[in-house]
């Protein structure tokens, strides 16, 4: 039976940057950075307080096609994927910080039935949702 999610992905063009981004910016931590045949490469970061998910960071490549993975790095160059969705504290306080730090906002906090939301991007354009849940009834 299944327990629950322990692997996501995010593809990225440079792993490097997005691990440090990550880490250094967002405050997640670096779990495994090897290379494997063929210079397949795999990259992992989690967070804190939620070690048992990994996050892969991946460049687009095998197992996808060439033309897949070419679909998802114009994907990425234009800033059109999803990342993650992230929670918060505060919204506001972080929308704050991360700013500061130089992050891409492409909408500042906003009031939404279900908290406060604010949309970013990474390094490689993928946008990231920031919410600071609140109670609702989605019915």
């Amino acid at each position: 039976m299944i327990t629950n999610v322990s692997l996501v992905t995010v593809f990225c063009l440079d792993q490097d940057k997005a691990r440090d981004f990550y880490v250094n910016v967002l405050g997640f931590e670096p779990r495994t950075d090897i290379t494997m045949g063929d210079g397949y490469r795999w990259v992992s970061i989690s967070h804190p307080s939620q070690r048992e998910l990994e996050i892969t960071l991946m460049v687009p490549g095998p197992p996808l096609d060439e033309e897949g993975a070419a679909f998802i790095r114009r994907q990425l160059e234009k800033g059109q994927m999803g990342g993650l969705g992230l929670r918060v504290d505060n919204c506001r306080k972080t929308y704050q910080e991360l700013s500061a730090r130089g992050v891409e906002f492409l909408q500042e906090p906003s009031d939404r039935p279900y908290g406060i939301e604010a949309v970013m991007r990474d390094v490689t354009g993928n946008w990231l949702v920031l919410v600071e849940p609140k109670e609702f009834s989605p019915n």
